[in-house]
């Protein structure tokens, strides 16, 4: 079935690849995908709407200029996408939320369908907005699938939803998978010595890095490495021992390079309101690069992946510290094996198949067949957006929050 569809995010299609890049990307093999980031306030004379062609998806990021009144914000994004459907005549796209504040400027849009893919518990984490919670719950009342992306949040959110689904962490073991093989050593990673225990994702809140420094104290002669950017925490509360080496934010046609040679990979995840109900998108991914692994006890970590032996658990600095120990001492290749047969039922395109048929199910019922017909996609530029003279520009609002990566 064929429809175009229309994403709102509140994270940054070039920051951390993860579930909602290889979402919209297998769905734009088939439709045109449109994924619209939250506003950026800064370096323009009038509100308009820039473009951008990335992995198949067209991103839409709204540009609106400094020092205006945030009361208006509603009318003029709800103005710049109302020009885009028009002039790229979009007719009844499904609206595929990943953020519940994008609602008052886009429920007005008659839609195919609607869906709520609610991959983390928005309203646990730092800097949350002011009426999420609300915005959510008008959401979830107008959408007519709702997705989770782990156990725990199906289980708190299916109360809410008569047709929840939940669709955990996948993995493109073809791309991770490489990490098995002799890869070229990245230069900022050669020098450092083994074992190494390794770190690929956001560094917030939800990392405990009580746990990084007991780790490096513990175990002086490991080299500790991060791999991801530093948000909503300060750069300077990360420990500083010689052993632990963050070395930034990498592309990810990068990772696999990386963690083929580390000897052990980690999740220091703290436990608090912003880990409650996450599911780690890194779990199935170090697998997949053939890496034992060590995690707090998150909850969908321990179930399945602790209760099938492929994760090594651990709580606080001693129990963290001995589950690094045990992964570092396991035997990979009865590892592999293992996880291989459990990570073959796990990949993005089979996801992807079972989610789009919801979708479509979901379309026909709504009686709306009558959707976007194929359209041959070429690259789209920045087209700025005329407004009405009797608009007035505004600033942006909403939950800013980039660094939701698991």
């Amino acid at each position: 079935m064929h429809f175009d569809l229309l994403c709102f995010s509140h994270l940054r299609w070039n920051f951390v690849f993860q579930r909602p890049n290889h979402l919209m990307a297998r769905a734009a093999r088939d439709r045109r995908v449109f994924y619209v980031e939250e506003p950026v306030v800064a370096g323009t004379a009038q509100p308009r709407l820039s473009a951008e062609l990335r992995d198949g998806v067209t991103v839409l990021t709204p540009r609106l200029p400094e020092g205006v009144d945030a009361t208006s914000q509603v009318e003029i994004l709800r103005s710049l996408i109302d020009a885009w459907t028009r002039d790229h005549a979009i007719h009844r796209p499904v609206l595929w939320y990943y953020t519940p504040m994008a609602l008052p400027w886009t429920a007005h849009i008659p839609a195919a369908a609607v869906v709520y893919d609610c991959m983390d518990h928005l309203a646990g984490f730092r800097g949350a907005p002011a009426g999420l919670l609300e915005q959510e719950a008008r959401l979830i009342a107008r959408a007519d699938l709702l997705f989770t992306g782990g156990a725990q949040l199906h289980e708190l959110k299916r109360q809410d939803h008569q047709d929840a689904h939940c669709f955990p962490s996948s993995v493109d073991a073809a791309h991770f998978g490489t990490a098995r093989l002799s890869l070229e050593e990245p230069s900022d990673q050669a020098g450092l010595r083994h074992p190494r225990i390794g770190y690929a994702g956001v560094i917030d809140e939800r990392i405990d890095l009580g746990l990084l420094d007991a780790l490096a104290v513990a175990e002086p002669d490991w080299s500790i490495v991060l791999l991801g950017p530093v948000a909503k925490i300060d750069v300077a509360d990360l420990p500083a021992r010689p052993s632990i080496h963050a070395l930034g934010m990498k592309a990810y046609g990068d990772l696999p390079a990386y963690l083929a040679g580390w000897d052990v990979a980690m999740m220091p995840f703290a436990h608090n309101e912003a880990t409650a109900y996450i599911s780690p998108t890194k779990t199935p991914e170090y697998l997949a690069a053939g890496l034992p692994v060590a995690s707090t006890s998150i909850r969908d970590v321990v179930q399945p992946y602790g209760v099938e032996g492929l994760v090594e658990i651990g709580d606080g600095p001693e129990g963290f510290v001995a589950a690094c120990r045990r992964a570092l001492a396991a035997d990979r290749s009865r590892l592999w094996q293992r996880a291989d047969g459990f990570l073959a039922t796990r990949s993005w395109d089979r996801t992807w198949d079972a989610i789009d048929r919801l979708v479509a199910a979901a379309v026909r019922r709504r009686g709306s067949d009558s959707v976007a017909a194929p359209v041959t996609r070429r690259p789209t530029q920045a087209v700025p957006v005329a407004l009405s003279p009797s608009m007035s520009p505004i600033a942006t609002g909403g939950i800013v929050s980039r660094s939701l990566e698991d």
